[in-house]
């Protein structure tokens, strides 16, 4: 024990001394921060919440507990908080116990039964601090990848709603198209009697016929894209090659029933975007490469590793733990470098080039992060006021194909004209379900962009 005191006692009195620079957050030209406030519908945990469909809240609750990449991710985790342990154990004195039992002997005779027993103890002094660095370094490396866990399911439940709301797309565009199959059918029983009665051309009937097929294509298109779009939730949901196969995917509300939310300010939140995860991970693996300068600045100067033993030695097993046969020592080395063919300096280059390196990564994740989210925010505004466009132009349309086959039904346009008109109410129609999915999936992208999944504590702590 006190072997273990002294030890102890070494390692707070070289807790001083750490080499290399500590770390400090670059300088970087952010625009002036926000409110924060503005944005509370962003930062709620469970942010997809705000569309109030309970089928797309269940699905990304399946997501978070099934989906493959996130496990993969939270096992890096656990990676990453077992080398914290591992780099912290270098700080510690190591103790081992040893036991030999034999004989010695010469020329002259087989000699007598030997017998050992003790307890080895071994510290290396960090005067430096090179390990203090290396446990600095997989502590930030730790917290990178908690935040890259985060990054992977902010990305997962983004993905989880934008192909849903794609499926609801597709759902609504299928709707209008088997519609426009059952308007188009009705048309060409009407020209093919017309035909018949001899008061149609051929050439009236092959177009309304074809304008059919051509209707019936587009959704037969529609439904490929449905089904490998559900495909590809069900794989995001971490269902199996079974369920892939056998299972259908749960619809809730329809696309028009999805609750829209209200507009948001046009201003950047900098305070928040600084807390994205992705910037995280970024940030933190800076603060582990300035820690590794250190660790690599330490190899300049000499290792110092203390040692010390206690036990009991003896001639016979049964005389073993008897008074008077108790052992011990204590000694120190030390290993100073002095010609290495240049290695440790080409390391401390490295090191600092390494940084360096991961400096700019952090720059460049920092400008990204923030033209993600100008342009979610722009793309929120403008789908918005495209949706308007679409509503009223498949008003406007719906109106004129009324009057249309009205006139067309009195002989009093052709069949061409009423062709043109279905043709473009059709496409509208396409065009509003579109503009819709884009609305929707706007709101998720700036709810991804914003770092999403904060709660209430989180918004106050980034104001401080």
């Amino acid at each position: 024990m006190k072997l273990l005191n002294l030890l102890t006692a070494c390692a707070v009195l070289t807790a001083g001394c750490t080499m290399g620079p500590n770390y400090k957050r670059p300088q970087t030209d952010l625009p002036q921060g926000q409110d924060a406030s503005n944005y509370a519908v962003f930062t709620q945990q469970n942010w997809w919440q705000m569309f109030n469909d309970p089928v797309l809240n269940a699905m990304e609750d399946t997501a978070l507990q099934y989906n493959w990449d996130l496990q993969a991710a939270i096992a890096r985790v656990d990676q990453a908080r077992a080398e914290v342990t591992i780099a912290g154990a270098n700080q510690l004195p190591t103790v081992s116990a040893a036991g030999t039992t034999g004989r010695q002997g010469n020329a002259q005779g087989s000699g007598e039964a030997t017998s050992r027993a003790g307890l080895n103890v071994s510290f290396e002094l960090d005067l430096w601090g090179k390990y203090r660095r290396m446990k600095e370094s997989a502590r930030a490396q730790l917290l990178a990848t908690e935040a890259a866990r985060d990054t992977v399911k902010l990305t997962l439940t983004a993905d989880v709603a934008k192909q849903y709301f794609t499926m609801l797309m597709l759902d609504e565009q299928i709707k209008i198209a088997k519609q426009t199959v059952s308007a188009r059918e009705e048309n060409v029983r009407i020209y093919q009697t017309r035909y018949d009665a001899g008061y149609a051309t051929e050439v009236d009937l092959r177009r309304v016929q074809a304008n059919l097929q051509s209707v019936k294509a587009q959704e037969d298109s529609l439904r490929l894209q449905l089904a490998k779009t559900e495909t590809a939730l069900a794989v995001l949901l971490g269902k199996s090659p079974r369920a892939i196969v056998e299972e259908k995917i749960q619809r809730g509300k329809s696309l028009n029933e999805v609750t829209l939310v209200p507009d948001v300010p046009a201003d950047l939140p900098s305070d928040l975007l600084e807390r994205r995860p992705d910037v995280m991970t970024a940030e933190q693996q800076l603060i582990a490469a300035n820690a590794n300068i250190g660790v690599a600045r330490a190899s300049y100067f000499p290792d110092i590793s203390l040692t010390a033993a206690a036990g009991y030695a003896s001639s016979a097993l049964t005389s073993l733990f008897t008074g008077g046969a108790g052992v011990w020592s204590l000694g120190a080395d030390l290993v100073s470098p002095i010609f290495n063919g240049g290695k440790i300096t080409a390391e401390n280059k490295k090191a600092e080039a390494q940084y360096r390196e991961i400096l700019a990564n952090y720059q460049k994740t920092l400008q990204l992060a923030f033209k993600e989210a100008l342009d979610a925010i722009n793309s929120n505004q403008m789908y918005r006021q495209i949706y308007d466009s679409y509503l009223a132009q498949t008003n406007d349309m719906r109106r004129s194909y009324e009057l249309t086959k009205k006139q067309e039904d009195a002989g009093l346009i052709g069949v061409t004209d009423l062709l043109s008109v279905e043709e473009t109410y059709l496409s509208s129609e396409m065009n509003l379900a579109t503009a819709r999915n884009n609305e929707l999936d706007a709101v998720v992208d700036l709810a991804k962009s914003l770092g999403g999944g904060w709660t209430a504590q989180d918004i106050e702590d980034a104001k401080k």
